[in-house]
Order: C-alpha cells, then sequence, then structure tokens
C-alpha cells in the first residue's frame, strides 16, 4: 500500500502529467505548412485579435467572421496579457500561452499556505481538468492564479499586490472579482481599499498606450452591452449556462426559470458563512472561503460552461484537503461523484451515451458542485476549527502514515 501511495503521489511524475498532457492537449491544434507554424485553434485566434483591434484600434466586441467564429468578450487589458503570445507566429505562441497557464496554475497552488503533500493532491485530482482546459485553450486556469494570488498576498500582509491580483483578474475575466471576499481577511483594510483605487486607474490608463483614450472608453463603454448580450444569450441554448439555474430550467423543463430564484438565496448563504469572525484568522476556516468562492463563482454563474469547471474543481480540491480527518463516508462520496461527474464527464475517460443523454442535456456536472458548496457552507457555519501553527489535523494524520 505505501508502495502504491509513492507511485501516485510522485511529485515528478504528477508534474510531469500536469504539463505534458497540457502540451499534448494544445500541439494537436498546431500545422505546419510551407515552414509557417499556425494553429487552427479558434480561441486562440480570438485572443490575438483582441490585441490586434486593441493596436488598430477597431471595436475588440464585433464579428470577425474573416478570421474566427464566436465573438470577443475580453476588455482592452486582456490584450496587454495576450501580447507577447500574440506577437509570435500562432503555432508557437498557443503552445507558450498554454505552458504559461498550466504553470501560472501550478505556482498559484505551490504558494498556498498548504503541506507539500496536500498541494501534490490537489495537483492530482485536476490533472484531467487542467488537459481539458488546455486544449480548448482557455484562460481559466490564470483566473483561477489571480484569484488564489489574491489570498495569499493578503495572508502575507501584501494588500498593495492582493489588490492588483482582483483588478487584473477582473479586467481580464469579470470572474475575478470574487477575490475580493477575502477583504475580511485583511489587517490593513483601507490600504487594500485605496490600492484596488490605485491598480485601477493604472490599469484602466495602461492599454492606452497602445491606442487611445478615446477608443478606451469606447470600448468600455461598449463592453456592457457586449456582456449582457452574452448573458442573454447563454440561457437560449448556447453550450454555457451550465449552472445551478440551467441545471434546474433543464431538468424540470423551465425555459423561463427566474434565476435571481436562485442566485438570492446563494448570496444569502454565502455571506453567512462569513459571520464567524472569530475565526477570520483561521487557516482552514480561510481555506473553506476560497474553496467556497472559488465553486460559488461558477455554479451560480450564467455565463459557466464545462471547461470553465476547472475553476471549481480547484476549489473542491481545496475543499478536500482542508478536511478533518479520518473523513466520513459522504465526505469520500462527495469527492469520488465530483471526480466522476465534473471532472470526468466532458472527456472520453467517461461513457459517451451517459455524457450526451444525461450529463450535457441536464447539466448534471454541476450537481456535485452544488452538493459540495452546501457542505462547505455548513462547515463553515457549525465546525469547530482548530489552530495548527502551520499544518492542518489532516497533515499531521498523512505525516504519520508516510
Amino acid at each position: 500500500m505505501q508502495k502504491l501511495k509513492k507511485i501516485i503521489f510522485n511529485k515528478p511524475l504528477i508534474l510531469s502529467l500536469w504539463f505534458g498532457l497540457s502540451l499534448f492537449a494544445v500541439v494537436k491544434s498546431v500545422q505546419i505548412h510551407d515552414g509557417v507554424i499556425s494553429t487552427t485553434h479558434n480561441n486562440y485566434i480570438i485572443y490575438k485579435h483582441n490585441f490586434l483591434n486593441l493596436i488598430h484600434q477597431h471595436s475588440l466586441f464585433g464579428p470577425e467572421p474573416e478570421y474566427y467564429f464566436d465573438l470577443n468578450h475580453y476588455g482592452p487589458v486582456f490584450g496587454l496579457v495576450i501580447a507577447p503570445f500574440a506577437l509570435l507566429p500562432d503555432g508557437i505562441g498557443v503552445t507558450l500561452w498554454v505552458l504559461f497557464l498550466a504553470w501560472s496554475l501550478y505556482y498559484a497552488i505551490t504558494k498556498l499556505p498548504l503541506t507539500d503533500f496536500q498541494k501534490t493532491v490537489i495537483l492530482l485530482l485536476n490533472i484531467n481538468s487542467m488537459m481539458g482546459s488546455s486544449g480548448n485553450v482557455q484562460v481559466n486556469p490564470l483566473i483561477i492564479a489571480l484569484v488564489l494570488f489574491s489570498f495569499i498576498f493578503i495572508r502575507n500582509k501584501q494588500d498593495f499586490w492582493a489588490a492588483l491580483m482582483i483588478v487584473l483578474g477582473t479586467a481580464i475575466k469579470l470572474y475575478g472579482v470574487v477575490g475580493l471576499a477575502f477583504f475580511f481577511f485583511s489587517d490593513n483594510k483601507v490600504k487594500l481599499i485605496l490600492s484596488l483605487v490605485f491598480w485601477s486607474v493604472v490599469l484602466f490608463v495602461l492599454p492606452m498606450a497602445l491606442s487611445s483614450p478615446e477608443f478606451i472608453i469606447k470600448t468600455y463603454h461598449d463592453w456592457y452591452p457586449d456582456l449582457v448580450a452574452k448573458n442573454a444569450a447563454n440561457k437560449i441554448g448556447s453550450r454555457a449556462y451550465v449552472c445551478v439555474m440551467g441545471m434546474i430550467s433543464r431538468i424540470f423543463n423551465i425555459p423561463n426559470f427566474p434565476t435571481l430564484a436562485v442566485l438570492i438565496p446563494g448570496m444569502i448563504l454565502f455571506a453567512l458563512s462569513l459571520v464567524r469572525i472569530k475565526y477570520w484568522r483561521n487557516l482552514q476556516y480561510q481555506l473553506l472561503l476560497v474553496a467556497s468562492t472559488l465553486i460559488f463563482s461558477i455554479i451560480f454563474s450564467s455565463s459557466s460552461e464545462p471547461p470553465t469547471y476547472i475553476i471549481a474543481f480547484i476549489g473542491v480540491s481545496i475543499w478536500f484537503v482542508n478536511l478533518d480527518r479520518p473523513i466520513t463516508g459522504y465526505e469520500r462520496f462527495l469527492i469520488v461523484f465530483a471526480l466522476v461527474l465534473t471532472n470526468f464527464s466532458p472527456s472520453d475517460l467517461f461513457p459517451r451515451y451517459l455524457r450526451v443523454n444525461y450529463v450535457l442535456p441536464y447539466y448534471l456536472n454541476v450537481l456535485p458542485c452544488l452538493m459540495i458548496w452546501l457542505k462547505i457552507v455548513y462547515e463553515m457555519l457549525t465546525r469547530e476549527f482548530k489552530n495548527f501553527p502551520e499544518e492542518t489535523k489532516w497533515a499531521l494524520a498523512t505525516a504519520k502514515t508516510a
């Protein structure tokens, strides 16, 4: 049994799979023709033209069928992020972009206040979702990294840099705003607020250096109706709307299910889980909030789609390693249920018949995350947290069996 554990939790092997499978997933879209390295991946072409349209002052949100299908929904700050990759040949740019995303999430996980074994478990649990995200060339791993770093910097009393993570994540994709949930853990809330204002101004002005003030102001003016239109489109049969509201709508065949009927109770539960002020400095409590925030931001978002669930599953993984040991039978069921239905169902590792006829039509990959999120809220409201200098009770238990 110990030999099997050493094989399964072998960090070099896990890192090889983490980066190797991500590389494998993206190189399938790379092609070489007459010495030109290019990519057929639509998402990357959209990202690239965010930068090109920024510098040429063309609308970031209009259709460009001559280059790509679908629409860009990222703001002008994203053009600065993708710029170093967009300047390269497409095949090289998309490959380095995916590796950068894989590295950014890996690096953020390694900086979490957890033991090396706990971090290794998180990486292991998310290899499949990381590969899926890489195959879709999604920006989600970077968004997770920014959210995690907002927590890490606040915990390390580096509010100035935490504010940058929050503002940057929000400017790229609105999911990043959830980093504000860690505001209550700050020892210098005034500094954090002032830093948020400072970085908001800096990141608003910075893209003007590549375009013009007038264009950037107009772009932000156009961004809001673009997101409203995208949100409306999500509800009428697109690949998105993979959320609690969408799942209820599909299962019970309620086409116009009111979003607020679920979203408001969800927000109330999320807010209630923060009322235990005496535990705001407790690491286990803080990590549960990190897990809750990552899951909540996805399962209650009308813009969520299957690849987005890497964000939620990182939250699931943080919850799992933060459990008191030994875990209960119900907790064991929840993590297995989430692995099967949320993590593996979008991939070929899951039976196609079940995926096509049940999971995708009814958005069943949401269900395990919802159950785990409710469990997290319950834990945050009822669990008696004990303070350990650097390790959780779970880490101590695993150390004895290592």
